[in-house]
């Protein structure tokens, strides 16, 4: 009977840790060559018209066609340096810093890093 408590117990505990982490997710991003990317391995890019921690962005319209924004799901929350701002369109986009995260429609394939540098004020998400 002490073995089966036990094993109850242990259990409990496993399934209670596992639940704790409920909304948290594996970060938005990951790191390649030096910079962030995203899940498709896409290079990740700040703007310098972004002010960190204003929970803003301001590429919307024309400007989130060319630079699609990393969003953010229903449901997924801030985690370590990594916070969600609101879209004037309504959506939630992932930042980095406080820094809103976009893709460059230009970057072909995982690696691309074309919007380096792109009318000086675009730049590569560096951890």
């Amino acid at each position: 009977m002490k073995k089966t408590n036990l094993m109850c117990a242990l259990l409990a505990s496993v399934t209670l840790a596992a639940c704790a982490g409920g909304g948290m997710k594996s970060a938005p991003a990951m790191m390649a060559d030096g910079v962030l990317t995203g899940a498709n391995g896409m290079t990740l890019y700040t703007f310098d018209k972004d002010m960190a921690g204003s929970g803003k962005s301001m590429c919307n319209g024309p400007c989130a066609t060319n630079w699609p924004p990393l969003f953010a799901m229903d449901g997924d929350m801030a985690s370590g340096e990594y916070s969600i701002v609101n879209r004037d369109d309504g959506k939630k986009q992932w930042a980095f810093k406080g820094k809103p995260l976009y893709y460059w429609v230009k970057d072909q394939k995982p690696g691309d890093k074309t919007g380096e540098g792109f009318n000086n004020v675009w730049h590569t998400a560096k951890p």
